[in-house]
């Protein structure tokens, strides 16, 4: 049986190292979307899971930084497919109207598209033959699990909570709702509040905003938020409300370094982790997967968990590495 055994892993060994050398000199070219700005804390993660995956398997990587807005994740795209790559890594924020029409250019022209962090469902099973996935999170689901962890964090039926997040784009508010829903269901009075598109790239303009609105709600107890950048700026928020850690539970995404240590101070009761590592390298290794190998396109569910005080400390290591 250990012959057996040591046959079968001779023969993986051997085949990994024919197809290594198979596409050698066979690079491919890759568009991939990543989101915000370079080296953000809601970006890094991901950016490096590409560059792993691209480093691993021949792939010229082009990194294209949208600072989250949508009409510049459609020029990016228009000026990915002018290339004419192997393949573009997409974001559905712009929403399936404005995608679908250029990604049917693009699969003309023999161009594998698939997506991350933010799913176009009809586009995906339309494609989903020739490499369209997705790598992402479910992300309702998220959400909702994250406002589950608010509620027993320390909030009670009747209490007033606020879900602040960019809720006029409906590929975007996935997340949020389910937040909202989870804090609805355990009787909680629920605000809604919208993230404008300034705020959108730049959360430090969301401070002043919400501390506005802690003076104008005294009652408040919970703010939940499924927008990373702004989940970052929470303890300035409540420093600059002249609040204590845990007088208001707050709920959020990601694990930039500011998320981090605000978890570990107290300001932050949960954040929703989606693995944006996975987000990164799962792209990239679809097109080349569905390029090289003729595999369709994979849906690879990445939020699968939560950061909380009493967790964080033994991921933070990954974290620093810009893997988590």
């Amino acid at each position: 049986m250990r012959r057996l055994k040591w046959a079968f892993l001779t023969l993986g060994l051997s085949a990994c190292l024919f197809s290594a050398q198979l596409f050698a000199d066979d690079q491919l070219l890759i568009y991939m979307q990543m989101g915000g700005t370079q080296g953000d804390g809601a970006t890094l993660p991901r950016t490096n899971g590409a560059r792993a995956a691209a480093a691993a398997n021949n792939v010229k990587l082009i990194e294209q930084y949208s600072h989250w807005d949508q009409q510049t994740m459609i020029d990016q795209f228009k000026e990915a497919m002018a290339a004419n790559p192997d393949g573009i890594v997409i974001m559905g924020h712009p929403g399936e109207a404005a995608f679908a029409p250029l990604v049917a250019q693009a699969e003309a022209q023999g161009i594998i598209v698939t997506s991350g962090n933010n799913p176009l469902p009809d586009i995906e099973a339309k494609y989903q033959t020739k490499g369209f996935g997705y790598a992402g999170a479910d992300l309702y689901r998220g959400g909702y699990l994250t406002g589950e962890a608010m509620v027993k964090a320390g909030l009670k039926k009747g209490d007033r909570a606020l879900v602040y997040d960019i809720w006029h784009q409906q590929g975007r508010s996935r997340s949020s709702q389910g937040v909202y829903d989870a804090l609805v269901k355990a009787g909680l009075k629920v605000d809604k509040l919208d993230v404008s598109q300034a705020v959108d790239s730049d959360a430090s303009l969301a401070i002043p905003i919400l501390t506005a609105y802690i003076q104008a709600h005294p009652d408040l107890k919970a703010i939940g938020t499924q927008h990373g950048a702004i989940t970052a700026i929470l303890p300035k928020v409540l420093r600059a409300a002249g609040k204590q850690p845990g007088d208001i539970i707050c709920g959020g995404i990601d694990l930039s370094p500011a998320t981090v240590s605000a978890l570990q101070d107290g300001w932050l009761s949960v954040s929703f982790d989606q693995l944006l590592y996975l987000q990164g390298y799962l792209p990239v290794m679809q097109i080349v997967w569905a390029k090289r190998y003729k595999i369709p396109g994979l849906h690879f569910d990445t939020g699968v968990g939560l950061a909380t005080p009493q967790n964080i400390g033994s991921i933070k290591p990954l974290i620093d590495q810009g893997i988590r």
